[in-house]
């Protein structure tokens, strides 16, 4: 028999390390551990809360609104685990934020892709629904995102997103001494005539797991390399992050101008600057 005056949310991840009292509403999801003092930096304030193997947490608040960031890791496994165990802490917003190869020819090195939806070539959403289920983010953080970055006056695009397993093969760049996986060789045209935009790791499992629980999630990520031009720079990172942190504030205002008229979801008919 449990003792129900025990809250889940109170305990410890066994990943994460974190528990209710350490995270936010809304997280923000790099890949790379080393991000997340780049992105605190942007901040008003900021503590860390946990550091445990590829797993950083740190909670703060921007322009005034709480937000977190916990760090990933590289690939769809180890962010499923980091959805999973913020969702159980009370997380109900998700937004990746991380770098990409661009696919479209009129992407530039530093502009920012807003996911819409992405394509599952990652097998970890596999493990938790049929893989005809799409992977769509929430209109809410697609629109908060777009609005922050219209804001920032950061180059922005919006569309697909492939999400794939491995950063050679399963991206159709050759292995060790020049291995070729199967179709490689068009994986990128494929995409690129489906009007995909970019290509990346996480965003996929991120989304799907987020709608399978009903949970909000989105992604921006900043354009490193344009598998097209054969442009590569590492550039831009700051700006997906502050685009990401400026998303959570925007969002936080939804929430509020939602509650105030008593609607259920943010429509075009709602306005933040409204008093």
């Amino acid at each position: 028999m449990t003792d129900d005056s025990e809250d889940p949310n109170d305990e410890v991840q066994y990943h994460l390390e974190v528990s209710a009292d350490d995270v936010a509403d809304a997280v923000l999801l790099p890949g790379n551990p080393e991000r997340v003092d780049k992105i605190t930096a942007l901040w008003d304030d900021h503590e860390e809360r946990a550091r445990h193997r590829e797993y950083r947490t740190a909670t703060g608040t921007y322009d005034g609104a709480p937000v977190s960031v916990t760090s990933t890791g590289i690939g769809s496994p180890s962010a499923a685990i980091a959805v999973e165990e913020l969702a159980r802490v009370g997380v109900d917003t998700f937004i990746r934020v991380g770098s990409c190869g661009a696919i479209q020819p009129e992407m530039d090195v530093g502009d920012l892709v807003i996911t819409r939806g992405a394509v599952r070539q990652e097998g970890t959403s596999d493990e938790y629904v049929r893989e005809d289920y799409p992977a769509v983010a929430d209109e809410e953080v697609i629109a908060a995102l777009v609005a922050a970055a219209e804001r920032l006056g950061y180059d922005y695009h919006v569309g697909l997103t492939m999400s794939a397993d491995s950063f050679y093969a399963g991206q159709g760049r050759p292995g060790f001494e020049g291995f070729e996986a199967a179709g490689s060789d068009e994986l990128v045209a494929e995409l690129r005539n489906a009007n995909v935009k970019n290509i990346e790791m996480e965003a996929s499992a991120i989304l799907t797991i987020a709608n399978v629980y009903g949970l909000r999630a989105g992604a921006v990520c900043s354009v490193y390399a344009n598998r097209i031009t054969g442009e590569f720079r590492t550039e831009g990172e700051s700006r997906a992050a502050e685009t990401a942190s400026l998303a959570v504030k925007l969002l936080a205002r939804m929430d509020e101008v939602k509650a105030e008229a008593g609607a259920d979801r943010w429509h075009a008919g709602l306005s933040l600057d409204q008093e």
